[in-house]
């Protein structure tokens, strides 16, 4: 079948994307479902750092690929040995494929599921299969198993999560990386405790998505820091307790103070060792520094050795929010509809796809938290 997608070929294109138009948007043909997979016709995709990242050429992934991967949608065929899904049925896609069988996956962390992420790598579905064609008939990796910015697209069972069709697509799609991200690293990653501190630091969709994971937690204070008033001012309004803007006081002697010496749990969710490094030393003794961002693959992240031992620090990574798709995709979603977690305050705007390379623009600029595809 003929789907409009949009392609990037080659990473590293200069600013203004406006201008260099990394992505195209072009109709290509796309296979059907084999046996395992699924048609979705994506509702609705978000535009995130990731995608950002790869754009950039910060987090490398094979070319040509069809990029996107927080999204909602709907099925609309299944292939052979399906059978938790349907035509019909609305979904939420998670960035890794779950396999189930190794490892990682049969000892409860599925974010961290080797098969999964060796397809992602290799830009494939699990099976190691693509679906994607150009006109010229060149093949086309997917992203992450998802390839969102496609009207559209095929994933492996593992890559999807159904979920009450009541929701609106547009803000379900959030929960397939922000909110999954942010509110899986304060519940599942740190498991932070009421009344404990936390600290912010950067407040694109993830980072803000940990804001509102910490309130629903009954975390306090909450700090949130960032270099940009009108974030620190969505912040506020969405559970934060105390704003630092890090372009204009020192964020660590801040959080400090506000914290009485240090925050209990402190996350980074900018994908900067540098800001990590603040994120670390705003850390209280004995507490935990977690990690949500992505940086290069080339950045350091150094801290005195001594201080893990001598003052019990812990330093964890978070990818996915240690989540487990399927249990926390409808329970963040539960949330939501309970008015614990009110995500649609995330969405800056929707958008069509022929405005997707100055709305990059816009999310690199920090001008939009989450862009929202609509087909």
């Amino acid at each position: 079948m003929k789907t409009r997608a949009a392609v990037l070929y080659k990473m590293e294109h200069p600013t203004p994307y406006a201008e260099s138009q990394p992505l195209v948007v072009e109709e290509v043909e796309l296979a059907g479902p084999g046996p395992g997979e699924v048609l979705v016709e994506i509702a609705g995709a978000g535009l995130c750092h990731s995608d950002l990242s790869v754009i950039d050429g910060s987090r490398p992934r094979v070319m040509p690929m069809v990029l996107g991967h927080e999204a909602s949608g709907i099925v609309r065929e299944v292939g052979p040995g399906v059978h938790d899904l349907a035509p019909g049925d609305h979904v939420v896609f998670s960035f890794v494929p779950v396999c189930g069988r190794c490892l990682p996956c049969a000892t409860g962390r599925p974010a961290l599921c080797e098969n999964g992420a060796r397809a992602n790598i290799a830009g494939t579905l699990l099976d190691g299969s693509r679906h994607f064609r150009n006109a010229a008939g060149q093949e086309l990796h997917h992203h992450l198993g998802v390839s969102a910015f496609s009207q559209f697209t095929v994933a492996a069972q593992e890559s999807l999560v159904k979920i009450d069709p009541t929701v609106p697509l547009e803000i379900a799609a959030l929960f397939g990386c922000a909110v999954m991200t942010g509110v899986g690293a304060v519940m599942n990653t740190a498991r932070v405790e009421p009344g404990a501190g936390v600290a912010v630091f950067g407040l694109g969709g993830v980072g803000l998505s940990a804001v509102l994971g910490a309130q629903a937690a009954g975390a306090y204070p909450i700090v949130a820091v960032d270099i940009l008033e009108a974030k620190l001012t969505l912040a506020r309004e969405l559970g934060a307790t105390h704003t630092v803007n890090a372009a204009r006081e020192d964020p660590v002697a801040a959080v400090k103070e506000l914290t009485g010496g240090g925050a209990p749990y402190a996350f980074e969710s900018v994908g900067n060792e540098q800001v990590l490094i603040q994120a670390y030393q705003a850390t209280r003794r004995g507490g935990t520094t977690v990690t949500i961002g992505l940086p290069h693959p080339s950045r350091q992240f150094a801290v005195p050795a001594v201080s893990l031992v001598a003052e019990e620090r812990t330093v964890k990574g978070s990818y996915m929010g240690s989540a487990v798709p399927r249990r926390d995709i409808p329970r963040f979603i539960a949330l939501y509809q309970a008015g614990r977690l009110p995500v649609d305050r995330l969405l800056t705007r929707t958008i069509r796809l022929e405005e997707i390379n100055p709305a990059f623009d816009a999310l690199a600029r920090g001008e939009a938290v989450r862009q929202v595809i609509r087909f």
